[in-house]
């Protein structure tokens, strides 16, 4: 430990190789947690508080233990900033010659096959697809990564990247002709050649589960795990340890057979009418739904007349592809790929329509959006699965993010992820929290379920927005709210002569507007779930967030619903156990936007006065930052009037 001290030290390697750096006695704390994790091969569950410095608090002992080390990550974003910034810093910190690679999944890489392919068909769903996939295939042919991230001037979410990735059910594996050559394969080789290899959650459990990306293959060697993040977990593992079946995943199947007839089955028409026909009752079945989007469960599909004969026919039709695929599959690799494709949802569908097995209980239920409708499976509980995979290896498992647990009690995370045995640690942000933040609860709100009530949250934050300039998050638990707040502001913003530009989520790339954000200075973004984390915003730019309502899962959900019913038929307390467990960690981390630095201040305003009126608000609060906390407006007038009085001094003394 007396090296970690050194290198964690005022004047130790990492101030030495790292500007701006300073000595946190939670960043070391923390160090010398992991550090004992992995010499024993344990399992560390660690919370640490924003401006701790989690990422090299973990890195740099892993990166000493010399062992192979596998880092995930739940968003992109981290997993990008881990590879170009953190892990770079930890090496110069260390000195360490150590070998490091990102991996992502296939759908990230160019696929030479499915691009060279569409190229010669020519038949796209936009103009300008076209144009967009030769400038991809430019890319390519001087791209030593494939990697869609590294294509400068073309869109990452361009619809044309979708004729030139490949996905599990249309890689053709060894037997492509690119083989060879294939990007994934090369990303691949450089993970398993790596000491240490940076993925994502998505790309881990897919790997875990269906052993198909080429993680797989790195964690028998592997002497570390990293989940960063793992607030996560659980939600990212019920989605790869249930099944998804869609009738997009059906209709690419369909378009692609149709296609694949015309030029390598030209004499067999029979295969072009299945996968016509394939097409059409893909559709029919999602318009045996209305055209608002559905969510239910199997058990309320009834009041749906249309729909037991739409899924009949979808099966007997996916039946009969299948069937002629047999035929044909021997006559080219593409179409071998089409029969396995189908024969996988064929197996997936039948999965569906199974009854439960009472040992694993799960809820099956169907979603429809504008275009599509997805049957999904989803396991109640992960936990005796993700545990079984945790145990079996015998490897050091850090979990760790800024929002792990309920006021220091890791027992919510323990029970979803079915781990039994493990060190726990919360170390406190550094950060002067009662000096940097105020928590403004507004009063005489009305009841968050009422019609009035988001009318009432833009009325309370207007004046907020008034004194702080703009410069402001305004959170929602719904789209619907967003929406109507939309048009609640612009109209607001009109009236008053205000010039805060108004950026809201789906309007532009998540990205795109965050840079937009911070240029302009005093803007005000409206967003929903994905604005709740993964945003980093430093500096006066952002001074506000406010937060419309608690964000407690919605009840109606099917998978919610089934496990609230679970929980109570197994004689728990769902409310208690799961659900105010689950909004703390959520409202942590959207109120967790706010301070990123020792220099940022701001204010947090909830607009929920549950918090302060019931019983369980107290232990939404005391999960929250200890930010001076006011019910009255005034303390955030004078909060705001005192950062611009010392703004003011010091542009005076620049002077």
């Amino acid at each position: 430990m007396s090296d970690l001290n050194n290198l964690f030290s005022p004047d130790g390697a990492c101030a030495a190789v790292l500007p701006g750096w300073r000595a946190r006695p939670q960043q070391l704390e923390m160090a010398e947690a992991v550090e004992r994790a992995v010499a024993i091969r344990g399992v560390l569950l660690a919370e640490a508080g924003t401006g701790t410095g989690k990422t090299l608090a973990y890195l740099i002992p892993a990166l000493r233990s010399g062992g192979k080390v596998v880092i995930s990550t739940g968003t992109k974003a981290l997993q990008d900033q881990l590879f170009h910034r953190d892990l770079p810093a930890a090496r110069r910190a260390l000195k360490s010659p150590v070998k490091v690679a990102l991996l992502k999944g296939r759908a990230n890489y160019v696929c030479l096959h499915h691009l060279e392919r569409n190229l010669a068909d020519g038949r796209f769903a936009h103009r300008d697809d076209a144009a967009w996939l030769a400038r991809i295939a430019r890319f390519a042919a001087t791209s030593g990564s494939g990697d869609r991230a590294e294509a400068e001037g073309i869109p990452e979410d361009a619809t044309a990247w979708q004729y030139a990735v490949s996905s599990r059910d249309n890689c053709l594996g060894s037997e492509c002709s690119h083989f060879k050559d294939c990007f994934v394969m090369q990303a691949r080789k450089n993970a398993l050649d790596a000491e240490v290899v940076v993925v994502n959650h998505h790309l881990f459990f897919a790997d875990l589960w269906l052993k198909d990306e080429g993680v797989a293959e790195l964690l028998p060697a592997c002497n570390t795990v990293i989940l960063d993040e793992a607030h996560q977990l659980a939600e990212t593992a019920a989605q790869f340890f249930g099944e998804t079946l869609s009738t997009a995943q059906l209709l690419e199947l369909a378009g692609d057979t149709k296609r694949l007839a015309a030029v390598k089955a030209g004499d067999f028409p029979a295969l072009r009418r299945a996968a016509e026909d394939l097409a059409k009752v893909a559709r029919d079945l999602r318009l045996a739904f209305p055209q608002n989007p559905v969510k239910a469960t199997v058990a309320e599909l009834g009041r749906y007349e249309k729909w037991p004969d739409a899924l009949k026919a979808l099966s007997a039709s996916l039946d009969e592809l299948a069937k002629l695929l047999a035929t044909q599959a021997e006559r080219d690799a593409d179409l071998k790929n089409c029969f396995e494709r189908a024969q996988a949802l064929q197996a997936t569908l039948a999965s569906w329509q199974r009854d439960d097995d009472p040992e694993t209980p799960r809820v099956r239920w169907l979603e429809t959006t504008f275009s599509s409708l997805l049957l999904h499976a989803t396991p109640l509980s992960v936990g005796a699965m993700f545990g079984a995979r945790l145990g079996e290896r015998a490897q050091a498992w850090i979990l760790t993010s800024a929002t792990l647990s309920v006021g220091g009690d890791f027992s919510h995370l323990k029970a979803r992820l079915g781990i039994e045995e493990a060190e726990t640690l919360c170390v406190d942000s550094p950060f002067d929290y009662p000096r940097q933040g105020v928590l403004y609860v507004p009063q005489g709100l009305p009841a968050p379920n009422t019609p009035e009530f988001t009318e009432a949250v833009v009325d309370a934050a207007l004046p907020v927005l008034e004194v702080s300039r703009g410069r402001a998050f305004v959170l929602f638990t719904s789209l619907r709210a967003l929406d109507k707040a939309r048009g609640l502001l612009t109209e607001a913003f009109k009236r008053r002569g205000w010039d805060y530009p108004l950026l809201v989520q789906g309007d532009a790339p998540k990205n795109e507007l965050l840079a937009r954000f911070q240029r302009a200075g005093n803007a005000v973004l409206l967003g929903s779930q994905s604005f709740w984390e993964g945003v980093d915003v430093p500096g006066d730019a952002l001074s506000v967030v406010i937060i419309d309502k608690l964000p407690f899962q919605p009840p109606d959900d099917p998978v919610v619903a089934a496990r609230i019913a679970q929980a109570e038929k197994n004689g728990g307390k769902p409310f208690m156990d799961y659900q105010l467990p689950h909004a703390a960690i959520a409202l942590k981390q959207g109120a967790g936007r706010l301070i990123r630095t020792e220099t940022d201040r701001g204010v947090l305003m909830i607009c929920d006065t549950r918090l302060a009126d019931k019983p369980y608000g107290r232990l939404l609060l005391n999960a929250l930052p200890p930010m001076t906390r006011t019910r009255k407006l005034e303390i955030v007038e004078r909060f705001f009037a005192a950062q611009e009085s010392v703004c003011t001094k010091a542009s005076t003394s620049a002077a």
